[in-house]
């Protein structure tokens, strides 16, 4: 039985109760799963609603106490867009290349495969873009992005390579911002695919691998050997938690990682075929050579690797989908909190990526993301932890030291750790524009279906969530909501919309717009639920659960 689409007032309500029929209406909208059970029988996690209560107030209810919530929501994952341009898109087609959102830039030109071109909203709600151009640009080689910035025909780069660092610090015409290491670098394993399906071969693998020379030897300063997949700047990083190689020496490694290829049947090791995308990454600069050195490694212990490298999209929509057995891939902070690492990547509503779930896993993760006692909920990602380290879905190898070089003359330039730049801060003194060359294309512009991080850097200009993050600190802030508050168990959010706020298209923010950006995601049954590739994978690791999710 499908839940759908409600809308007040009562006799409508009702209506709905009885047919579970969608229903369209100029009236303040509502989405539920009644008593928190869904038609897939999942219950007791995600939302139970979202209603506008009036024009200017939003109202979500959730299965559970959620104490991060607010810095989910201001995740670029979860902008508004306009109701009426959702409709007209049909939750595609243009939706994914010709945003329309209440940012200080909106899209002008989209030159495939060239750049992207954003012109400065003139009707922003709040204080006006510095520079009436923005200009994205790419480019997969960091050399190349620093001598186009040492040309001066970018303004701005991301992510210099490791032997850049100390260039940009030498000249005086550039300034260097690094960012704090935020992030993981991983090697993934999906244990539906033999003989990745034993966990002693994963374990060998986590052995085999030698972690602190891949960081002395591809990684710029600032970077650090993981020893678990959350980074120790993040909350969730338990320092009693080790690798399993933890003080063994080189020789004792192979050793071990030889003895439990063994004991799982696989003495002589075995031929395995590792996927990346060849696109620099603030968690892997170096995607090529680390690729090749951990052929190198694997090959002490018996594994023959062969190496397949993927376009980035589409590897993306692969790893997502669990039809890749090895990779190598990453992540970087959305926020500063577990859940965002852990919940994410390993939780209940988590993606295929690993394969099968761990089951004691995903039930702690489950209490610790409904806990506010910051002690109570350490404990459990100690517990979290441990089984990470000893099922290995992953080998978390390095927290990578990146950073982003500007012009010297650029005002108001800056780094933002979970690289969110917002490039209408900043001012080139030069000419009126800011031209920002990142390592790649965004993917798509509907960023409720992405999860890249240079193509939510992209929506960040033009499409904003209810709240914020503060640039250069994270803090939530206010930003489409002035106020929000929750009820004393943190199961009911309230938000109260900005006054005045206008799309790029000329309609005016209201509550049913947040509703219905929040439903096409969360409805998988909603006619709207398509966007690029229709994963819409931020909400179901977040938020636990799809309402009318299709049986697998």
């Amino acid at each position: 039985m499908k839940q759908a689409l409600r809308m007040m007032p009562l006799l409508l309500v009702l209506a709905l109760v009885i047919g579970l029929l969608p229903v369209v209406a100029q009236d303040m909208m509502m989405v539920a799963a009644e008593d928190c059970t869904y038609a897939d029988g999942t219950g007791g996690i995600g939302f139970k609603s979202i209603e506008a209560v009036d024009a200017a107030t939003v109202k979500f209810v959730l299965c559970s106490p959620d104490p991060a919530f607010p810095s989910k929501v201001a995740f670029s994952a979860f902008t508004i867009h306009p109701s009426e341009y959702l409709e007209a898109t049909g939750g595609g087609g243009d939706l994914i290349q010709n945003p329309v959102g209440t940012g200080p830039y909106m899209l002008e030109r989209w030159d495939l495969g060239n750049e992207l071109v954003f012109s400065r909203f003139d009707g922003y709600w709040g204080e006006a873009a510095k520079e009436p151009t923005l200009i994205f640009r790419w480019n997969s080689e960091s050399a190349a992005r620093v001598t186009e910035l040492q040309a001066g025909t970018v303004d701005g780069i991301d992510n210099p390579g490791e032997a850049d660092f100390e260039v940009i610090s030498a000249d005086p015409n550039l300034a260097l911002y690094e960012r704090g290491g935020t992030n993981v670098f991983y090697l993934g394993m999906n244990n539906r695919f033999e003989p990745l399906n034993k966990v002693e071969v994963r374990q060998a693998i986590a052995y085999a691998i030698d972690r602190q020379r891949l960081v002395d030897n591809f990684y710029p300063p600032g970077s650090q050997t993981a020893t678990q997949f959350i980074p120790p700047s993040i909350f969730g990083f338990t320092s009693e938690v080790n690798q399993l190689d933890a003080g063994l020496t080189s020789e004792e490694k192979i050793a071990k990682a030889k003895e439990l290829l063994a004991a799982a049947g696989y003495p002589d090791g075995f031929e395995i075929t590792l996927n990346y995308r060849d696109v620099v990454r603030g968690y892997l600069p170096s995607p090529g050579v680390v690729a090749a050195d951990l052929q190198a490694q694997l090959a002490q212990v018996g594994i023959t690797m062969n190496i397949e490298v993927m376009e980035s999209g589409a590897f993306l929509d692969a790893s997502d989908a669990g039809e890749l057995a090895f990779y190598m891939l990453g992540w970087g902070a959305d926020y500063p909190d577990a859940t965002n690492f852990l919940d994410f990547h390993f939780g209940g509503g988590s993606s295929d990526q690993f394969g099968d779930k761990i089951p004691e896993l995903t039930a702690v993760l489950a209490e610790a993301s409904t806990l506010s006692d910051t002690d109570a909920r350490y404990a459990l990602y100690i517990q979290a932890n441990e089984i990470i380290r000893d099922q290995v879905p992953m080998v978390a190898i390095a927290h990578g030291g990146s950073g982003a070089a500007f012009k010297a003359s650029i005002a108001g330039a800056y780094a933002s750790d979970i690289g969110a730049e917002k490039f209408a801060l900043m001012e080139d003194p030069d000419d009126e524009n800011i031209v920002w060359m990142q390592n790649a294309e965004p993917i798509g512009l509907y960023c409720a279906d992405e999860t890249d991080g240079e193509t939510l850097r992209a929506c960040e200009q033009t499409n904003e969530s209810l709240l914020a993050y503060e640039p250069g600190t994270g803090a939530i802030i206010a930003s489409l909501a002035t106020e929000w508050s929750a009820n004393e168990d943190l199961t009911e959010w309230t938000f109260v919309l900005r006054e005045g706020v206008s799309f790029h298209d000329g309609s005016t923010l209201d509550s049913n717009d947040v509703v219905l950006s929040y439903a096409v995601q969360w409805d998988a049954a909603n006619p709207l639920h398509v966007g690029r590739d229709g994963n819409f994978t931020y909400f179901n690791a977040l938020f636990g659960a799809f309402l009318n999710a299709p049986s697998e």
